[in-house]
């Protein structure tokens, strides 16, 4: 068997190391949201939640590791660490993550972008998805800013339920945290609730961080249960047929209309199961890749355009929706114009879609790129500081 990591005892405490193939996992996930954002209407597949939900299994069992670690190593401190637990944790959360995302914000506000102008207050709070929730409403080019403002609000309660949940009662609590999401999915389901509030709001997404912490507790202290559960790649190969059988089913069980209009095929299989059978796909797939893949997969992950896609996927997120989504982008859009300008010089780029994508993944990769070595490289360095 593979391994991604030094050996280690069942009962040691890990270091927190690098864990070398989780970064083409994220390259996987990013690039699922932008072949779902630039390529929907060809493509009927949901690829873009099934990203969005590997990033937020990736996140629970990041964070999870990362607060359990700390708390193994700050329990003996003077009032319990409790206070320099929580600053250590959220001082390295707000270099990596808030000062790219207000830039961003700054600038879109500053060139008037209507959905930034209009709805400013919300999005600096990390308040998208509330917003799309509670007028049910999407919001054009920031709309795939509610998944950080999931992750932001998961971050404002989970490191103190973490903390003071003793070790013996984190298991249950993972279990309530994923019954808790399914179950809320579906009152709301039944309650003709419009599908996106299911989606979008944190609670309902609270199964897939929660199998991100089972896993992070079975790493740090049981893990012959975490290499028996994940050193066998059939339940990888199970957990995609069980989100392709869920997809099937979408569309064999008949829609429910949406009280509010919203177009779709939505029924409980779209609105209640589909993320959970997806949460599965990232469960199996990062736990394994922590133990280490081998073969063409060990390849996929390693090789040195993963890792840098990996490296800059935050960037990659954040920006892709400005250069382009399908959904929304207007025919007056930047990129628009210029991929006009450009084709009317090589008309033979428009003989087939992928040149435009190319020229879109392009973009955003320079953006990407620039942003992570002029302002997140240097700003995340000053996580060394503030180690746990």
């Amino acid at each position: 068997m593979q391994t991604n990591a030094p050996t280690t005892t069942t009962t040691a405490r890990p270091a927190l190391y690098h864990l070398r193939q989780l970064d083409g996992i994220r390259f996987i996930a990013v690039a699922l949201v932008l072949f779902d954002h630039w390529m929907a209407g060809r493509v009927d597949v949901p690829l873009g939640p099934l990203g969005v939900t590997i990033f937020f299994v990736l996140s629970g069992f990041l964070i999870t590791r990362i607060l359990l670690s700390s708390k193994d190593k700050l329990k003996d401190s003077p009032n319990g660490g409790l206070g320099k637990y929580l600053k250590i944790f959220y001082i390295r959360r707000t270099i990596r993550i808030f000062p790219v995302y207000y830039l961003v914000l700054v600038v879109l506000y500053a060139i008037n972008e209507p959905p930034v102008r209009q709805t400013f207050g919300w999005l600096a709070l990390y308040a998208t998805n509330l917003y799309m929730a509670y007028y049910s409403v999407w919001m054009g080019t920031v709309d795939h800013l509610w998944s950080l403002a999931v992750e932001e609000q998961f971050y404002l309660f989970f490191p103190l339920l973490l903390f003071l949940v003793p070790r013996r009662w984190v298991p249950l609590t993972t279990m309530l945290m994923i019954v808790g999401a399914v179950a809320l999915r579906y009152v709301l389901y039944r309650a003709r609730a419009p599908w996106f509030i299911g989606y979008v709001t944190m609670p309902a997404c609270l199964d897939s961080f929660g199998l991100g912490t089972i896993m992070a507790f079975w790493w740090l202290y049981q893990r012959e249960r975490f290499q028996q559960v994940f050193q066998n790649t059939i339940w990888i190969w199970f957990s995609i047929l069980l989100f392709v059988a869920v997809l099937m089913l979408t569309k064999i069980v008949p829609a429910v209309p949406d009280p509010r209009g919203w177009q779709g095929h939505h029924n409980v299989m779209s609105d209640v199961w589909e993320r959970l059978a997806a949460s599965l796909v990232g469960f199996f797939l990062i736990g394994r890749a922590v133990l280490g893949f081998g073969g063409p997969i060990k390849w996929l992950l390693e090789n040195p355009v993963s890792q840098y896609m990996g490296k800059i996927s935050y960037g990659l997120y954040l920006y892709h929706n400005f250069v382009f989504n399908v959904y929304h982008t207007r025919p007056t859009h930047f990129t628009i114009r210029a991929w006009r300008r450009i084709t009317d010089v090589l008309p033979f780029l428009n003989s087939s879609y992928i040149f435009q994508f190319s020229f879109y993944l392009a973009l955003t990769l320079v953006i990407a790129s620039l942003s992570w070595y002029l302002i997140e490289k240097p700003i995340n360095n000053l996580k060394d500081r503030f180690s746990y």
